[in-house]
């Protein structure tokens, strides 16, 4: 795979970047010392303007090129999961509970390694934002510093992200143009019941039977409510109710998540998740509550940086190894509110075998890092280029 030869003559330097951040995890917004660790490895490269403290720990290096023209941003998320690490590495996380097993740490290794090679080279005209965000797994950093003034503060016109994708090919670049990954919403559900012994039942009012037929209906809108062709996903994926053998209980939870690309789908299945919730409440003779929360919309690729991206990432890892017009997936990134704002592409980065993204033994592969902040540098080149002399 030709790599740039620069970043491949620092790619030891990445490793050791990539293991430090994986070893000291944060999460949400409280980035702080992640943060600060990328702010000085920006000032030892000599990036031209450091902006902190974005979206509280969100971190925008600017970099100068040789000749006027626009700004492309380049983002890399920093957050880490509530997960307690299996890996058994010698780099394993010091934070008990506290691991990236999402690859934010690769993420933010690839991005340091594109601006060290461009604040190098300068070969490019105009300015590269290098944005490295906080919260991405929970609390949407990406809709807070857009909502802050991230595009309009530094001009950007343009905008690009990787994701490591443990199952692919190791090297292998994937993509589409429009919709790649869903919108995310959350229902939870809260019933309540009156609880009673578990040998007289016929003197409650039982908050899981009522729960499990709601958990039966609701598995109803994807196979009867809507168009087989559009994507849906809704998982009830936590339920609660009662704490011993001879007792029924008073109330029961229930929480999950939906997963679309269309609005009218997501109105569709808000709208029929509170039909169902009331009237299986009214059947059973108990009370319930639907809160359905909004979360990051989809995902969707603009079309022409879609198939630009492609056509650089074959230039680094080979035509052979990149997809650009990949399936969609179900997934949810908030990468999704910065192509909101400006046109840009998200893609995959395949890293081979091994365990999944957010499994307590999930490690990055620290051989793809090198391919990414290549693609990543090679973007700017070919976005913005010099001017033939």
């Amino acid at each position: 795979m030709p790599v740039l030869n620069r970043i491949a003559g620092f790619a030891d330097e990445m490793e050791g970047w990539r293991k430090h951040l994986h070893a000291n995890p944060e999460l949400g917004f409280d980035c702080h010392d992640t943060a600060a660790f990328v702010a000085e490895r920006l000032r030892e490269f000599g990036v031209d303007e450091i902006h902190e403290g974005i979206a509280e720990t969100g971190v925008v290096g600017l970099l100068e090129g040789q000749a006027p023209g626009p700004v492309i941003g380049l983002r890399a998320d920093m957050d880490a999961l509530p997960i307690m690490e299996e890996t058994g590495a010698d780099h394993a996380s010091r934070v008990p509970g506290v691991m990236h097993a999402c690859g934010h740490d690769g993420h933010t290794t690839m991005l340091l390694g594109a601006a060290k090679y461009l604040a190098e080279t300068r070969a490019f005209s105009g300015r590269v934002a290098l944005i490295f965000q906080p919260a991405e797994e929970n609390g949407g950093g990406a809709q807070v510093m857009c909502a802050e003034g991230l595009m309009e503060r530094f001009g950007i016109e343009q905008v690009y992200a990787i994701h490591t994708a443990p199952g692919l090919k190791t090297g292998q670049v994937v993509t589409a143009p429009g919709p790649f990954m869903a919108a995310v919403d959350t229902m939870t559900i809260r019933i309540v019941g009156r609880g009673g012994h578990g040998a007289m039942p016929h003197d409650a009012r039982d908050p899981l039977i009522a729960g499990v037929a709601m958990v039966q209906a609701i598995q109803t809108i994807v196979s009867r409510n809507h168009r087989a062709l559009d994507d849906l996903v809704i998982s009830v994926t936590q339920f609660h109710a009662g704490s011993t053998d001879n007792v029924i209980p008073s109330s029961a939870y229930l929480n999950g998540t939906v997963r679309t690309f269309a609005s009218d789908v997501q109105a569709m299945v808000e709208r029929r998740l509170a039909e169902i919730v009331q009237g299986v409440a009214a059947a059973h003779g108990v009370r319930a509550e639907l809160d359905y929360e909004r979360g990051y919309p989809a995902t969707i690729n603009t079309e022409a940086e879609a198939r630009f991206a492609a056509e650089v990432a074959g230039e680094i890892v080979g035509a052979d190894l990149v997809e650009g017009d990949a399936g969609r997936e179900m997934g949810a990134e908030d990468f999704a509110y910065m192509l909101r704002e400006r046109p840009g592409a998200y893609m995959f980065l395949g890293q081979g075998p091994g365990a999944g993204l957010h499994h307590p033994e999930f490690d990055f592969n620290d051989a793809v890092a090198p391919i990414g902040a290549s693609v990543l540098a090679r973007l700017v080149e070919r976005a913005q280029p010099l001017a033939a002399k």
